[in-house]
């Protein structure tokens, strides 16, 4: 077991991938990754990456860099559970740029929709966190979920009434929580 990431790990990964990697390409931060730069959390168990275009010679120096961090670096996002959400490049929030590498927050409106739609309880202080710092807002979340609703059916292992009924849960617990 790795030691937990903080923001200057993570930092120095992105750093050290953008100093190591032979081409240019994009990296999208997910998850704990984004909530330690953000800095709602102060660290993570692992580092949730989304490589797309992949920047050549990426796994090699993931492989180094984790060893040499001591940290855990994951290739994981939101479409690998939940339908990818229209435009969520265009979404994502850029970082920085190191070497010929760009860094991202992967959508936020995904994420969160990942988030509810798992239900865990870090997983939902999360989505609540990015409500509360403006990354997200009810209307437009429900906008999204509506967007991704018709290919759900690809997911098998998500039922649509009960992710529909988590995400309706959920705005409506953060629309209450705002009224106080």
């Amino acid at each position: 077991m790795r030691a937990a990431s903080d923001a200057t790990k993570i930092e120095r990964l992105m750093q050290g991938i953008g100093r190591l990697a032979k081409g240019p390409g994009r990296v999208y931060l997910v998850g704990g990754a984004s909530a330690v730069m953000i800095g709602w959390r102060p660290t993570t168990v692992d580092a949730d990456l989304k490589l797309d275009p992949e920047p050549e010679g990426v796994f090699d120096a993931i492989a180094k860099l984790k060893g040499e961090l001591d940290m855990n670096v994951e290739l994981a996002a939101p479409d690998d559970f939940i339908p990818p959400l229209p435009g969520w490049k265009e979404r994502s929030r850029f970082i920085a740029r190191h070497g010929q590498v760009d860094f991202f927050h992967y959508d936020f409106y995904a994420q969160a929709l990942a988030k509810i739609e798992r239900g865990h309880t870090m997983d939902l202080e999360d989505a609540r966190q990015m409500t509360v710092r403006g990354l997200i807002d009810m209307v437009e979340l429900a906008r999204r979920f509506d967007a991704i609703a018709p290919d759900i059916v690809r997911y098998p292992a998500i039922d649509p009434d009960a992710f529909r009924a988590k995400v309706e849960g959920f705005a409506g617990d953060m629309v209450h929580a705002k009224a106080r």
